[in-house]
């Protein structure tokens, strides 16, 4: 089978994609924080809440930069 339309991502879309999935991984471990009693697995959620928070600032700098030249 042929494909008709061929659709190129650029080095910004994936950057974009990759902050926006690493945002929403942040929200949801910070629910699952928040809704989870056992206190282990709490600060487990929360310590990988931060560590995807730092690798969407590292994302966001990066587009940042693209986006200003």
């Amino acid at each position: 089978m042929q494909t008709l339309y061929k659709i190129n991502y650029t080095t910004r879309d994936r950057l974009l994609r990759a902050w926006e999935d690493a945002m929403e991984s942040v929200r949801r471990l910070e629910v699952f924080s928040h809704e989870t009693e056992e206190h282990e697995v709490k600060e487990t959620f929360a310590a990988c809440a931060e560590l995807q928070a730092q690798t969407a600032a590292k994302l966001y700098e990066l587009l940042r930069v693209r986006e200003n030249g």
